[in-house]
């Protein structure tokens, strides 16, 4: 049998992206040596903590 995880991840999401989006995507893994869930959980974060300030800046536009 497997191990116990401390924080097990059952949801699975998935999104269609461009191959200019993928690419972007592939260079960060690379400069950064993360994985791709682990830098969408990260950028889900960053959104959720400035989405207030991400609003404003569109209803100013």
């Amino acid at each position: 049998m497997g191990r116990m995880r401390e924080n097990p991840r059952y949801n699975v999401i998935s999104m269609r992206i461009s191959d200019e989006e993928r690419e972007h995507l592939e260079n960060i893994v690379g400069q950064t040596h993360r994985s791709i869930s682990d830098i969408m959980r990260e950028a889900m974060e960053y959104f959720a903590a400035n989405y207030g300030q991400i609003e404003s800046q569109r209803k100013a536009a």
